[in-house]
């Protein structure tokens, strides 16, 4: 306990996110590549033998981290240190392998393989979460509730209307996620500065084996297509670029966040409150939000990303160089394991929001009389007035219940004063008060919504709702 530990692996991210960043990871799937290699130079006619590869597929898991921790220490690089580690349990494939690389070829391609393996598995969460904001906008499509525009009351909305606004940010996020788990690219085979020299001279001239040595390899890890032309490193294009479309899940989930922490403090709405769960170590009565700030403070984190890839790409001189190696360490692993948890804790509120309609209903009757004068003008007119003398009279009657409110601390008496003002007698005031009358088509809206963007996203990604494979539903510390 004396060492720091990251609070992404020890808190927040699942098994799966921390492990696919693990060393075991990266490192069996160095000597994949290597495999993959060496049986397309094998296919091209390299002098490489069946026994050579079978060696190294023999150990492709069985990674022994101490002696590549030796390995290192004593030749300072730790591609180097990994082919020792595995020459030394594969003498004969020894020779072969490495043969023609460089050290990205390792890094890089194994980095386009997780990256896209990580996109894969936030797009599954992601669509987790707004399968839930679906079922609870449907649940309270239409319960009206005041909406706010700077933070002020405004025309009234509904709950439902409410969540599919938080659905939405999400179903663009995962537009743009899936776009670019379309367009990830592996390095290839590119050698030192993107020539593929030393794979030239291998293959004694024949550009035609080299080119097919690239498309074999890399069909043999996954992929239909390398990067067109690069420096020794893939483009680092490609991580900004990812980074852009984590923050964005970020950006989206941080207004979920400070939305429903508003609505928290107003008592309209909670996220889960467990029973033995404390709000805090001194106002026993807190039922303080924790979830939602916990998903805020992951967010910004993650939104502070993009400029530190954003740097590293603008830096990158010439062909490539090193500065970007620890820089890449800490963002790329880091960006997924914090999106991963903000997901989580997503879901995990997202399926058990509680709300309270009384407390809703009681917010919007205080603001509702103001919301309801244009209403009661028309029906007024309607009635034989004139429109200028009774907006003349609402302009007053207003400002005088708004004194009450704000200056005297009282109830919002304004349809008590038209309900008294003869200008109004001929209107039933009551009537124009019903809070379903001011949502608009905020129900429909969210009818349509569901059926026109949630309803193919469900069908689309029926394997991710599969609750049979669903492992995050225990949310960690």
């Amino acid at each position: 306990m004396q060492n720091y530990e990251n609070p992404l692996i020890g808190r927040y991210a699942s098994p799966e996110m921390c492990a696919l960043w693990g060393p075991q990871r990266k490192f069996s799937t160095w000597r994949r590549l290597w495999v993959a290699l060496a049986e397309a130079e094998k296919e091209l006619g390299l002098p490489i033998s069946a026994r050579q590869i079978d060696e190294m597929k023999e150990h492709l898991d069985d990674i022994d981290f101490e002696s590549a921790a030796q390995h290192e220490k004593r030749l300072r690089h730790d591609v180097m240190a990994h082919v020792h580690t595995f020459g030394d349990v594969c003498p004969d494939a020894r020779p072969v392998i490495h043969l023609g690389a460089t050290s990205c070829f390792v890094t890089d391609n194994t980095d386009a393989i997780l990256l896209r393996e990580g996109l894969a598995m936030l797009r599954d969460r992601l669509v987790r979460v707004i399968d839930r904001l679906g079922r609870f906008a449907q649940e309270y499509r239409d319960l009206p509730c005041l909406a706010f525009t700077h933070l002020q009351p405004a025309q009234p909305t509904t709950v439902g209307k409410r969540a599919c606004l938080w659905a939405y940010d999400l179903v663009l996020d995962l537009a743009e996620l899936e776009h670019r788990i379309g367009t990830v690219r592996t390095l290839g085979n590119k050698g030192t500065t993107g020539t593929q020299a030393s794979f030239l001279k291998l293959f004694d001239g024949d550009h035609g084996k080299v080119r097919e040595l690239e498309r074999r390899f890399c069909e043999k890890i996954g992929f239909a297509e390398s990067f067109a032309v690069t420096g020794q490193t893939y483009p680092r294009k490609m991580d900004s670029q990812i980074l852009d479309v984590l923050s964005g899940i970020a950006q989206s989930a941080h207004k979920f966040g400070t939305d429903l922490r508003i609505l928290a403090h107003r008592k309209e709405m909670e996220e889960p409150f467990e029973k033995g769960q404390i709000g805090s170590s001194a106002m026993a009565y807190k039922r303080n939000p924790m979830r939602s700030e916990r998903i805020c403070s992951l967010a910004r984190f993650v939104m502070s990303l993009p400029a530190n890839a954003a740097a590293t790409l603008a830096t990158q001189w010439m062909e490539r160089t090193l500065d970007d190696s620890a820089n890449r360490r800490l963002t790329l692993p880091q960006a997924f394991l914090a999106v991963d948890a903000l997901l989580i804790l997503y879901r995990n509120v997202a399926e058990g929001m509680v709300v309270y309609p009384n407390v809703i209903a009681r917010n919007l009757a205080a603001e509702l009389p103001f919301m309801a004068t244009e209403n009661i003008l028309m029906a007024a007119v309607e009635a034989g007035g004139d429109r200028q003398h009774l907006h003349e009279v609402i302009r007053v009657h207003s400002q005088a219940a708004a004194a009450v409110v704000k200056q005297e601390g009282g109830e919002n008496d304004l349809l008590d004063r038209l309900r008294n003002d003869p200008a109004f007698e001929a209107v039933r005031i009551d009537a124009e008060m019903e809070p379903a009358r001011f949502v608009g088509r905020a129900p429909e809206q969210v009818d349509e919504f569901l059926l026109e963007h949630i309803e193919p996203l469900r069908r689309t990604h029926a394997g991710a709702l599969d609750t049979a494979l669903d492992t995050d539903a225990e949310l960690r510390v």
